[in-house]
Protein backbone atom coordinates (compact mmCIF):
# COMPACT_ATOMS: atom_id res chain seq x y z
CA UNK A 1 0.00 0.00 0.00
CA UNK A 2 2.81 2.12 0.99
CA UNK A 3 3.85 1.95 -2.70
CA UNK A 4 0.83 2.54 -4.45
CA UNK A 5 0.79 5.73 -2.81
CA UNK A 6 4.53 6.53 -2.94
CA UNK A 7 3.70 6.50 -7.06
CA UNK A 8 2.78 10.02 -8.53
CA UNK A 9 -0.43 10.66 -10.66
CA UNK A 10 1.78 10.83 -13.50
CA UNK A 11 2.61 6.95 -13.24
CA UNK A 12 -1.26 6.21 -12.95
CA UNK A 13 -1.98 8.27 -15.79
CA UNK A 14 0.65 6.74 -17.90
CA UNK A 15 -0.13 3.06 -16.42
CA UNK A 16 -3.99 3.87 -17.16
CA UNK A 17 -3.68 4.35 -20.61
CA UNK A 18 -1.04 1.70 -21.35
CA UNK A 19 -2.98 -0.84 -20.12
CA UNK A 20 -6.82 0.96 -21.30
CA UNK A 21 -4.44 0.59 -25.46
CA UNK A 22 -3.31 -3.03 -24.47
CA UNK A 23 -6.40 -4.15 -22.92
CA UNK A 24 -9.30 -2.76 -25.32
CA UNK A 25 -9.45 -4.86 -28.21
CA UNK A 26 -9.73 -7.95 -26.11
CA UNK A 27 -12.47 -6.48 -22.86
CA UNK A 28 -15.18 -9.15 -22.65
CA UNK A 29 -18.24 -6.98 -23.26
CA UNK A 30 -20.08 -7.27 -19.96
CA UNK A 31 -16.47 -5.81 -18.42
CA UNK A 32 -15.72 -3.40 -20.46
CA UNK A 33 -19.60 -1.90 -19.77
CA UNK A 34 -18.60 -1.72 -16.20
CA UNK A 35 -15.79 0.46 -16.70
CA UNK A 36 -17.47 3.09 -19.05
CA UNK A 37 -20.37 2.72 -16.44
CA UNK A 38 -17.85 3.98 -14.12
CA UNK A 39 -17.05 6.45 -16.74
CA UNK A 40 -20.27 7.83 -17.30
CA UNK A 41 -20.47 8.12 -13.14
CA UNK A 42 -17.44 9.71 -12.58
CA UNK A 43 -18.42 12.29 -15.46
CA UNK A 44 -21.61 13.22 -14.11
CA UNK A 45 -20.53 14.21 -10.70
CA UNK A 46 -17.45 16.00 -12.38
CA UNK A 47 -20.16 17.71 -13.78
CA UNK A 48 -22.61 18.55 -10.78
CA UNK A 49 -19.33 19.45 -9.26
CA UNK A 50 -17.02 22.09 -11.40
CA UNK A 51 -19.76 24.81 -10.88
CA UNK A 52 -18.93 24.26 -7.23
CA UNK A 53 -15.47 24.31 -7.82
CA UNK A 54 -15.53 27.89 -9.55
CA UNK A 55 -17.38 29.20 -6.47
CA UNK A 56 -15.56 27.70 -3.40
CA UNK A 57 -12.12 28.28 -5.55
CA UNK A 58 -12.63 32.15 -7.51
CA UNK A 59 -14.55 33.44 -4.37
CA UNK A 60 -11.69 33.61 -2.02
CA UNK A 61 -8.96 34.42 -4.55
CA UNK A 62 -11.16 37.70 -5.69
CA UNK A 63 -11.38 38.40 -1.88
CA UNK A 64 -8.15 37.70 -0.65
CA UNK A 65 -6.53 39.69 -3.87
CA UNK A 66 -8.24 42.47 -2.99
CA UNK A 67 -6.86 42.77 0.90
CA UNK A 68 -5.26 45.79 0.94
CA UNK A 69 -5.21 45.88 -2.25
CA UNK A 70 -3.13 49.32 -3.22
CA UNK A 71 -1.67 50.88 -6.79
CA UNK A 72 1.05 48.40 -6.94
CA UNK A 73 -1.22 45.30 -6.09
CA UNK A 74 -3.07 46.53 -9.31
CA UNK A 75 0.26 46.88 -11.26
CA UNK A 76 1.44 43.31 -10.56
CA UNK A 77 -2.25 41.86 -10.86
CA UNK A 78 -2.52 43.48 -14.84
CA UNK A 79 1.52 42.37 -15.09
CA UNK A 80 0.54 38.80 -14.81
CA UNK A 81 -2.72 38.73 -16.26
CA UNK A 82 -1.57 40.18 -19.51
CA UNK A 83 1.80 37.45 -19.44
CA UNK A 84 -1.36 34.49 -18.99
CA UNK A 85 -3.19 35.87 -22.11
CA UNK A 86 -0.01 36.80 -24.24
CA UNK A 87 0.70 33.01 -23.24
CA UNK A 88 -2.33 31.84 -24.23
CA UNK A 89 -2.35 33.81 -27.78
CA UNK A 90 0.84 32.52 -28.63
CA UNK A 91 0.02 29.13 -27.89
CA UNK A 92 -3.21 29.55 -29.96
CA UNK A 93 -1.68 30.85 -33.67
CA UNK A 94 1.48 28.12 -33.41
CA UNK A 95 -0.89 25.21 -32.30
CA UNK A 96 -3.32 26.83 -35.41
CA UNK A 97 0.19 27.13 -37.54
CA UNK A 98 1.50 23.71 -36.50
CA UNK A 99 -1.58 21.64 -35.78
CA UNK A 100 -3.84 22.09 -38.41
CA UNK A 101 -2.03 20.27 -41.41
CA UNK A 102 -1.54 17.20 -38.77
CA UNK A 103 -4.48 17.04 -37.07
CA UNK A 104 -7.12 19.00 -38.85
CA UNK A 105 -9.90 17.47 -40.41
CA UNK A 106 -12.03 15.99 -37.75
CA UNK A 107 -10.32 12.94 -37.94
CA UNK A 108 -11.86 11.58 -34.74
CA UNK A 109 -15.45 13.66 -35.11
CA UNK A 110 -16.94 10.51 -33.38
CA UNK A 111 -14.68 10.59 -30.31
CA UNK A 112 -17.28 11.11 -28.18
CA UNK A 113 -19.61 8.25 -29.11
CA UNK A 114 -16.69 5.84 -28.59
CA UNK A 115 -16.53 5.21 -32.60
CA UNK A 116 -18.10 2.27 -32.41
CA UNK A 117 -16.14 -0.04 -29.50
CA UNK A 118 -19.64 -1.85 -28.56
CA UNK A 119 -19.24 -1.20 -25.31
CA UNK A 120 -22.30 0.99 -23.13
CA UNK A 121 -22.73 2.01 -19.44
CA UNK A 122 -25.27 0.12 -17.63
CA UNK A 123 -26.42 3.47 -15.76
CA UNK A 124 -25.45 6.49 -16.78
CA UNK A 125 -25.99 9.90 -14.54
CA UNK A 126 -27.08 13.01 -16.92
CA UNK A 127 -27.40 16.50 -16.55
CA UNK A 128 -30.69 16.29 -18.18
CA UNK A 129 -33.25 13.77 -18.87
CA UNK A 130 -33.07 11.79 -22.37
CA UNK A 131 -35.39 9.15 -21.78
CA UNK A 132 -33.23 6.69 -21.10
CA UNK A 133 -34.37 4.03 -18.72
CA UNK A 134 -31.41 3.55 -17.29
CA UNK A 135 -30.19 6.96 -16.67
CA UNK A 136 -29.54 8.94 -13.10
CA UNK A 137 -30.68 13.09 -13.95
CA UNK A 138 -28.20 14.66 -11.73
CA UNK A 139 -28.07 18.69 -12.76
CA UNK A 140 -25.85 21.29 -10.77
CA UNK A 141 -27.17 23.04 -8.95
CA UNK A 142 -26.39 26.02 -10.74
CA UNK A 143 -24.38 26.43 -14.43
CA UNK A 144 -21.14 27.26 -14.59
CA UNK A 145 -21.29 30.74 -16.23
CA UNK A 146 -23.82 32.00 -13.38
CA UNK A 147 -21.76 30.11 -10.63
CA UNK A 148 -18.27 32.49 -12.74
CA UNK A 149 -20.55 35.48 -12.01
CA UNK A 150 -21.93 34.99 -8.28
CA UNK A 151 -18.43 34.18 -7.48
CA UNK A 152 -17.11 37.80 -8.76
CA UNK A 153 -20.02 39.43 -7.20
CA UNK A 154 -19.53 37.96 -3.85
CA UNK A 155 -15.51 38.13 -4.27
CA UNK A 156 -15.12 42.03 -5.11
CA UNK A 157 -17.97 42.74 -2.78
CA UNK A 158 -15.94 40.97 0.26
CA UNK A 159 -13.21 43.07 -0.75
CA UNK A 160 -15.26 46.12 -0.44
CA UNK A 161 -17.74 45.38 2.74
CA UNK A 162 -14.68 43.42 4.97
CA UNK A 163 -16.82 40.75 6.15
CA UNK A 164 -15.32 38.63 8.50
CA UNK A 165 -18.24 35.64 8.65
CA UNK A 166 -18.81 35.57 4.87
CA UNK A 167 -15.13 35.20 4.23
CA UNK A 168 -14.69 32.61 6.54
CA UNK A 169 -17.43 30.74 5.13
CA UNK A 170 -15.49 31.05 1.81
CA UNK A 171 -12.28 30.35 3.02
CA UNK A 172 -14.19 27.17 4.67
CA UNK A 173 -16.21 26.59 1.43
CA UNK A 174 -12.87 26.52 -0.35
CA UNK A 175 -11.12 24.07 1.88
CA UNK A 176 -14.24 21.90 1.18
CA UNK A 177 -13.84 21.50 -2.45
CA UNK A 178 -10.25 21.27 -2.04
CA UNK A 179 -10.87 17.88 -0.32
CA UNK A 180 -12.89 17.04 -3.00
CA UNK A 181 -10.88 17.81 -5.64
CA UNK A 182 -7.98 15.91 -3.64
CA UNK A 183 -9.66 12.96 -2.09
CA UNK A 184 -12.22 11.90 -4.25
CA UNK A 185 -11.89 13.41 -7.79
CA UNK A 186 -8.07 13.14 -8.63
CA UNK A 187 -7.78 9.69 -6.43
CA UNK A 188 -10.19 8.73 -9.42
CA UNK A 189 -8.88 10.18 -12.78
CA UNK A 190 -6.36 7.09 -13.38
CA UNK A 191 -9.78 4.90 -13.93
CA UNK A 192 -11.84 7.39 -15.46
CA UNK A 193 -8.26 7.40 -18.08
CA UNK A 194 -8.14 3.90 -18.36
CA UNK A 195 -12.13 3.72 -19.44
CA UNK A 196 -11.42 6.18 -21.98
CA UNK A 197 -8.62 4.79 -23.83
CA UNK A 198 -10.46 1.33 -23.42
CA UNK A 199 -13.07 2.78 -25.41
CA UNK A 200 -10.91 4.08 -28.15
CA UNK A 201 -8.40 1.02 -28.27
CA UNK A 202 -11.64 -1.40 -28.70
CA UNK A 203 -12.62 1.12 -31.55
CA UNK A 204 -9.36 1.50 -32.79
CA UNK A 205 -8.70 5.30 -32.33
CA UNK A 206 -6.57 5.12 -29.33
CA UNK A 207 -3.23 4.73 -31.44
CA UNK A 208 -4.30 7.60 -33.72
CA UNK A 209 -4.79 9.63 -30.54
CA UNK A 210 -1.59 9.21 -29.06
CA UNK A 211 0.57 9.50 -32.10
CA UNK A 212 -1.32 12.21 -32.24
CA UNK A 213 -0.85 13.90 -29.32
CA UNK A 214 3.05 13.25 -28.88
CA UNK A 215 3.51 16.40 -31.45
CA UNK A 216 1.20 18.09 -28.97
CA UNK A 217 3.42 17.54 -25.83
CA UNK A 218 6.88 18.74 -27.99
CA UNK A 219 4.71 21.85 -29.35
CA UNK A 220 3.76 22.86 -25.34
CA UNK A 221 6.92 22.14 -24.53
CA UNK A 222 8.89 24.24 -26.35
CA UNK A 223 6.48 27.45 -26.26
CA UNK A 224 7.06 27.46 -22.12
CA UNK A 225 10.66 28.09 -23.09
CA UNK A 226 10.12 30.77 -25.95
CA UNK A 227 7.49 32.09 -23.37
CA UNK A 228 10.39 32.17 -20.99
CA UNK A 229 12.53 33.89 -23.42
CA UNK A 230 10.16 36.60 -23.98
CA UNK A 231 9.54 37.46 -20.30
CA UNK A 232 13.19 37.99 -19.84
CA UNK A 233 13.96 39.82 -22.56
CA UNK A 234 11.38 42.44 -21.87
CA UNK A 235 12.35 42.23 -18.38
CA UNK A 236 16.20 42.41 -19.04
CA UNK A 237 15.50 45.33 -21.41
CA UNK A 238 13.76 47.21 -19.03
CA UNK A 239 16.51 46.80 -16.27
CA UNK A 240 19.73 46.53 -18.70
CA UNK A 241 20.38 43.20 -18.14
CA UNK A 242 21.58 40.11 -20.31
CA UNK A 243 18.40 38.02 -20.57
CA UNK A 244 19.84 34.97 -20.96
CA UNK A 245 22.02 35.57 -17.81
CA UNK A 246 18.60 36.50 -15.50
CA UNK A 247 16.91 33.75 -16.62
CA UNK A 248 20.08 31.33 -15.76
CA UNK A 249 20.24 32.83 -12.33
CA UNK A 250 16.40 31.29 -12.03
CA UNK A 251 17.64 28.33 -12.83
CA UNK A 252 17.06 26.80 -8.97
CA UNK A 253 13.49 27.90 -9.20
CA UNK A 254 12.93 26.07 -12.48
CA UNK A 255 14.30 22.70 -11.78
CA UNK A 256 12.69 22.83 -8.30
CA UNK A 257 9.82 23.43 -9.55
CA UNK A 258 9.95 20.25 -11.92
CA UNK A 259 10.12 18.30 -8.84
CA UNK A 260 7.99 19.67 -6.21
CA UNK A 261 5.36 20.81 -8.86
CA UNK A 262 4.41 23.38 -7.03
CA UNK A 263 4.57 26.98 -7.00
CA UNK A 264 4.23 27.47 -3.14
CA UNK A 265 6.48 24.63 -1.97
CA UNK A 266 8.87 26.72 -4.24
CA UNK A 267 8.39 30.04 -3.16
CA UNK A 268 11.57 29.90 -1.24
CA UNK A 269 14.36 28.78 -3.90
CA UNK A 270 12.42 31.22 -6.23
CA UNK A 271 12.68 33.92 -3.70
CA UNK A 272 16.53 33.45 -3.43
CA UNK A 273 16.69 33.04 -7.23
CA UNK A 274 14.73 36.75 -8.10
CA UNK A 275 17.19 38.32 -5.78
CA UNK A 276 20.04 37.09 -7.37
CA UNK A 277 19.08 39.42 -10.23
CA UNK A 278 19.26 42.72 -7.97
CA UNK A 279 15.22 42.98 -7.09
CA UNK A 280 15.10 44.13 -3.57
CA UNK A 281 13.92 41.98 -0.69
CA UNK A 282 10.47 44.03 -0.80
CA UNK A 283 9.69 43.87 -4.02
CA UNK A 284 10.50 40.04 -4.39
CA UNK A 285 8.88 39.48 -0.57
CA UNK A 286 5.93 41.34 -2.41
CA UNK A 287 5.55 39.89 -6.42
CA UNK A 288 6.69 36.16 -5.95
CA UNK A 289 4.11 34.87 -3.15
CA UNK A 290 1.75 36.97 -5.15
CA UNK A 291 2.28 35.83 -8.47
CA UNK A 292 2.69 32.31 -7.67
CA UNK A 293 -1.52 32.29 -7.22
CA UNK A 294 -2.07 34.76 -10.36
CA UNK A 295 0.63 34.25 -13.03
CA UNK A 296 0.24 30.86 -14.98
CA UNK A 297 1.08 31.71 -18.25
CA UNK A 298 3.12 27.97 -18.29
CA UNK A 299 -0.70 26.23 -17.31
CA UNK A 300 -2.29 29.13 -20.45
CA UNK A 301 0.14 27.48 -23.12
CA UNK A 302 -0.65 23.55 -21.90
CA UNK A 303 -4.28 24.10 -21.75
CA UNK A 304 -4.25 26.30 -25.03
CA UNK A 305 -2.56 23.34 -27.11
CA UNK A 306 -4.03 20.64 -25.63
CA UNK A 307 -7.57 22.17 -26.41
CA UNK A 308 -6.75 23.03 -29.95
CA UNK A 309 -5.63 19.93 -30.69
CA UNK A 310 -8.99 17.93 -29.04
CA UNK A 311 -10.91 20.55 -31.49
CA UNK A 312 -9.13 20.17 -34.45
CA UNK A 313 -9.15 16.31 -33.54
CA UNK A 314 -12.97 16.51 -33.12
CA UNK A 315 -13.97 19.04 -36.15
CA UNK A 316 -14.43 21.53 -33.48
CA UNK A 317 -14.42 25.55 -34.19
CA UNK A 318 -10.90 27.39 -33.99
CA UNK A 319 -11.19 30.72 -35.47
CA UNK A 320 -10.20 33.32 -33.31
CA UNK A 321 -13.45 34.79 -32.69
CA UNK A 322 -14.92 31.69 -30.92
CA UNK A 323 -11.55 30.88 -28.89
CA UNK A 324 -10.50 34.45 -28.14
CA UNK A 325 -13.79 34.39 -25.58
CA UNK A 326 -12.25 31.06 -23.98
CA UNK A 327 -8.71 32.18 -23.57
CA UNK A 328 -9.83 35.59 -21.52
CA UNK A 329 -12.01 32.96 -19.13
CA UNK A 330 -9.44 31.09 -18.61
CA UNK A 331 -7.12 34.04 -17.80
CA UNK A 332 -9.42 34.67 -14.45
CA UNK A 333 -10.36 30.87 -14.05
CA UNK A 334 -6.41 30.75 -13.63
CA UNK A 335 -6.33 32.36 -10.17
CA UNK A 336 -8.29 29.65 -8.36
CA UNK A 337 -6.03 27.32 -9.51
CA UNK A 338 -6.03 24.48 -6.42
CA UNK A 339 -3.66 22.97 -4.38
CA UNK A 340 -3.42 19.69 -5.91
CA UNK A 341 -1.70 18.10 -9.19
CA UNK A 342 -4.46 18.58 -11.87
CA UNK A 343 -6.47 21.10 -10.02
CA UNK A 344 -5.97 23.86 -12.56
CA UNK A 345 -7.52 21.77 -15.23
CA UNK A 346 -10.22 20.53 -13.02
CA UNK A 347 -10.91 24.27 -12.44
CA UNK A 348 -10.76 25.07 -16.27
CA UNK A 349 -13.40 21.83 -16.81
CA UNK A 350 -16.32 23.45 -16.95
CA UNK A 351 -14.90 26.31 -19.42
CA UNK A 352 -14.23 23.79 -21.61
CA UNK A 353 -17.16 22.39 -21.41
CA UNK A 354 -19.33 25.44 -21.68
CA UNK A 355 -17.34 27.54 -24.17
CA UNK A 356 -15.56 24.93 -26.53
CA UNK A 357 -18.13 22.44 -26.25
CA UNK A 358 -16.18 19.17 -24.43
CA UNK A 359 -17.49 16.05 -23.47
CA UNK A 360 -16.81 13.19 -21.32
CA UNK A 361 -14.34 12.05 -23.64
CA UNK A 362 -12.30 15.33 -24.76
CA UNK A 363 -12.24 16.42 -20.78
CA UNK A 364 -10.30 12.83 -19.79
CA UNK A 365 -7.79 13.81 -22.84
CA UNK A 366 -7.24 17.13 -21.92
CA UNK A 367 -7.20 15.56 -17.86
CA UNK A 368 -4.45 13.25 -19.18
CA UNK A 369 -2.56 15.44 -21.34
CA UNK A 370 -2.03 18.34 -18.92
CA UNK A 371 -0.72 16.14 -15.92
CA UNK A 372 2.21 14.91 -18.40
CA UNK A 373 3.31 18.02 -18.65
CA UNK A 374 1.92 19.50 -14.63
CA UNK A 375 5.64 19.88 -13.37
CA UNK A 376 7.17 21.63 -16.71
CA UNK A 377 4.08 24.14 -16.61
CA UNK A 378 4.90 24.77 -12.72
CA UNK A 379 8.44 25.70 -13.87
CA UNK A 380 7.54 27.94 -16.18
CA UNK A 381 5.06 29.74 -13.49
CA UNK A 382 7.67 30.39 -11.23
CA UNK A 383 10.45 31.01 -13.50
CA UNK A 384 8.02 33.59 -14.97
CA UNK A 385 7.36 35.08 -11.86
CA UNK A 386 11.28 36.34 -11.91
CA UNK A 387 10.55 38.11 -14.99
CA UNK A 388 7.86 40.01 -13.26
CA UNK A 389 9.10 40.74 -10.51
CA UNK A 390 12.11 42.57 -12.14
CA UNK A 391 9.48 44.16 -14.27
CA UNK A 392 7.96 45.53 -10.78
CA UNK A 393 11.47 46.03 -9.56
CA UNK A 394 12.27 48.54 -12.02
CA UNK A 395 9.00 50.40 -11.62
CA UNK A 396 8.74 51.31 -8.32
CA UNK A 397 12.39 51.69 -8.54
CA UNK A 398 12.97 49.14 -5.49
CA UNK A 399 10.49 50.50 -3.04
CA UNK A 400 7.05 49.72 -2.60
CA UNK A 401 6.22 51.94 0.50
CA UNK A 402 2.36 50.87 -0.05
CA UNK A 403 2.38 48.70 2.53
CA UNK A 404 4.51 46.83 5.44
CA UNK A 405 5.95 43.62 4.67
CA UNK A 406 3.43 41.94 7.61
CA UNK A 407 0.54 43.01 5.90
CA UNK A 408 1.70 42.25 2.25
CA UNK A 409 2.50 38.65 3.93
CA UNK A 410 -0.71 38.44 5.21
CA UNK A 411 -2.21 39.63 1.57
CA UNK A 412 -1.01 36.80 -0.17
CA UNK A 413 -1.31 33.80 2.35
CA UNK A 414 -4.20 32.54 0.20
CA UNK A 415 -4.78 28.89 1.53
CA UNK A 416 -5.07 27.97 5.07
CA UNK A 417 -3.52 24.92 6.58
CA UNK A 418 -2.76 21.31 4.51
CA UNK A 419 -3.75 23.39 1.28
CA UNK A 420 -0.95 25.99 2.17
CA UNK A 421 1.64 23.30 2.00
CA UNK A 422 0.51 21.62 -1.34
CA UNK A 423 -0.48 24.78 -3.08
CA UNK A 424 0.05 23.38 -6.77
CA UNK A 425 -0.36 26.02 -9.57
CA UNK A 426 0.81 23.83 -12.69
Amino acid sequence: MKLLRALPLLAWIVLAIILGMLTGPIMPEWLGNVFLTYNSIFSGILGFSVPLIILGLVTPAIAELGKGAGKWLGLTAGLAYGSTILAGLLAYFVSRWLFTPALGGGSLVELEGGSGSGFAPYVSITASATGSATEIVLPPVIDVMSALVLAFVVGIGLTAFHSRVIFRGAVEFRTIIELLIRRIIVPALPLFIFGIFLDLSASGDAVTVVTKFLLVVVVSFALTLVVLLAQYTIAGALNGLNPLKALWNMRDAYFTALGTSSSAATIPVTLASTKKNGVSDSVAGFVVPLCATIHLSGSMVKITCFSIAVLLLTGGDVSFGAYMPFILMLGVMMIAAPGVPGGAIAAAAGLLAQMLGFGEMEIGLMFAAYIALDSFGTATNVTGDGALALIVNKLTRGRLGAQPQDEIDEDVEVLPGEAAEKHSLS
